[in-house]
Parts: C-alpha cells; structure tokens; sequence
C-alpha cells in the first residue's frame, strides 16, 4: 500500500500536463501513487496519460468515455486509491519537488491526520505571489474549526475570504472513508469537501512554504458563463443546510446564509454577464432584478449590508442595495463589452 495517493483529474489539459506529470516524477519522496483520470478527452491528453503510465509502475490511468464533470473524476479516484493519505493535483498546476515529502513529514513529525501548505499563485502575465494557507504551526481541533470550518460556513464576504482550495493539504483517507466524505456539483464542491472533512480532523499541522504552483487560468471553467448555476447554488446551500445541521455549527455564524447568499448573488450577478451568455442586455437586467426577488437572496439583502468585500464587488453589492440596477448593467457592459 503506498503512503500517498495523488489523485489528478484530467480534461483537455494537453498544453498543461508534461509539466504537472513533470512535477510528480521529480518528486523527493517516492512512495506515492498517481491515479489520472482522463474525463472523456478528445485532446491527446489520454495517451499522455498512457506513456506516462507506460513509464511508471505507480501510476494508473481510467479513461472515462463522456466528460462528467472534476467532482465525478475526483471520486472515482477516492474510490480507487489505495494510499493511507490523499492529496488533489490539478492538470494546469504543478507541486514544487519537495512537497510530498514536506507533507508527509510534517504530518509525521506532529503527529497530525492532516497537513497543509502555503501555495504560489503564478499570474498570467508572468508574476507570482504567495498565498498563505494560514501561519505555520500545529492546529487543534476548536483552532481548526474556529480558522477553517466556520470562514467557510460563514465568511465570504469580507477579504481576505479564505479559499476553499483542496490541493493545499494532505488528507487522511481513514477520515473519508469513515465520515462517507465525497465531491458533488461543479462549483463550491471544494468548500463543502473542506468543511466536512475539517468537522472531522483532529489536528492539521502547517508550513508556510509554497509547495503547490497555481497557474491562474483565464479560460478556467470559474471564469466561463454556467447556464445552471442557480441550480448548481441551490443544491449547495441544500448540502450546506445539512452539514450546519450535523455538525452544531449554526451557534458560531448565526448569519451565515445571509453572508452566502449576498456572495452566491454577487456571483450569479458577475455570471449574467459574462461572456457565453446569449440573453440580451435588456434580459439579462430583468434576471438580476429577478434574482434579487428571490426570498432568500430577499432576505440576505434586507438584513445584512455587505462590507469589506473587494472594491468591485462592493460598488456591485451599493447598486443592488439601492436597485440601481440599470447603473449595474451600464457598468457590467462596459466591464465585460457587452
């Protein structure tokens, strides 16, 4: 049995992969398996997966036929990996050399279930900039909870918002398994994973060195229109409602639906206006004045005022306040050139 399973699900990544599988083969600790899941491709990116296999008795490919989505790839990964600790690569990032070996360590050395890192966010234009996951330093339980699990249940609105990033640690697989903890949906299935895991862990220890490269994709799904994504943040709260529930944890953010349906509307506002959308300008107006009707964005916007967000994203929360929602549209057109 290895000591730590990678799991990478792979779709279209043919310009990104030879140098995330790259990363995996350099790696300075070696007992680790790398499950790739190829989600129905039609770039040459499954047969990279196969000579990359083809070269290393560690890794094992699964080729799905139809693309099912990164949260059905990431599961059919949990459920095949054989490792004792789980970890999550993206197919356009990479690990620095050391980070598996880092992990492992720290982990070992603090008798943690859990590990975790800083990562480096690589911008387009050639930048980069660290991004810690919290100070370094061993976690227990209530810490954990009180710097993890409740920012995620109830603070997303004020930045620094804490992301739900699950490449950034070294899971038990003992806690998944036990606690039933897999991926669903195609957005937020990150903070809904780290949550729950995270009612579970005991102690997560953490380093502040970056061991994870994130390579900000402008063509990322995150930054195309979702037709459904109403739905998508329905069922997300659904899941949301019945993890608060489990785990006791209305009493710590007594206003957490409102602080995430004020960050899921000004998310739907910023999609009805991305590019992809066909609706006319006009249309897409009356869906924000819809969505703002809606009685549980309603009540989040009668009963709390938004502050601290981002400069744009606080200029978007005043003009729905005050339902200047014609401003909005001007501003969102000339953003996006609409």
């Amino acid at each position: 049995m290895p000591s730590i399973s990678v799991i990478i699900p792979v779709y279209q990544a043919e310009k990104f992969l030879h140098r995330c599988l790259d990363s995996i083969a350099r790696q300075t600790f070696s007992d680790w398996e790398l499950l790739l899941v190829d989600d129905g491709c039609t770039d040459n990116s499954p047969a990279l997966c196969d000579q990359f296999a083809a070269r290393d008795h560690r890794v094992r490919v699964f080729h799905r036929k139809r693309n099912q989505g990164v949260s059905e790839a990431r599961n059919l990964g949990l459920r095949e990996a054989k490792g004792a600790y789980i970890t999550f690569l993206d197919a356009d990032d990479c690990y620095e050399f050391q980070a598996l070996e880092t992990l492992w360590h720290l982990r070992e050395e603090n008798g943690a279930d859990t590990a975790g890192c800083a990562h480096m966010n690589l911008l387009p234009g050639g930048g980069q900039a660290p991004e810690l996951l919290l100070p370094a330093g061993v976690y227990e339980q209530n810490d954990i909870r009180e710097h993890i699990v409740y920012p995620l249940l109830g603070d997303r609105l004020q930045v620094p918002v804490f992301n739900g990033f699950i490449w950034r640690y070294l899971f038990s697989a003992d806690i998944l398994r036990s606690s039933r903890i897999f991926f669903e949906g195609a957005y937020l299935e990150d903070e809904l994973f780290l949550m729950e895991y995270f009612c579970n862990s005991r102690r997560l220890a953490v380093t502040d060195v970056p061991l994870y490269r994130y390579f900000l994709n402008p063509d990322s799904a995150t930054h195309r229109y979702m037709k459904d994504f109403l739905h998508v943040f329905d069922r997300f709260m659904e899941r949301k409602e019945a993890l608060a529930a489990r785990y006791q944890l209305d009493a710590a953010r007594p206003q957490w639906r409102e602080n995430t349906n004020w960050a899921g509307l000004l998310i739907a506002i910023g999609n009805e206006y991305a590019p992809g959308n066909n609706a006319s300008i006009r249309q897409r107006q009356r869906t924000v004045k819809a969505l703002c009707r809606r009685p549980d964005m309603a009540k989040a916007i009668a009963g709390l005022r938004p502050l601290g967000l981002s400069p744009n994203k606080q200029m978007v929360a005043n003009l729905v306040r005050g339902r200047h929602f014609f401003t909005l549209t001007q501003l969102y057109r000339l953003k996006n050139r609409i």
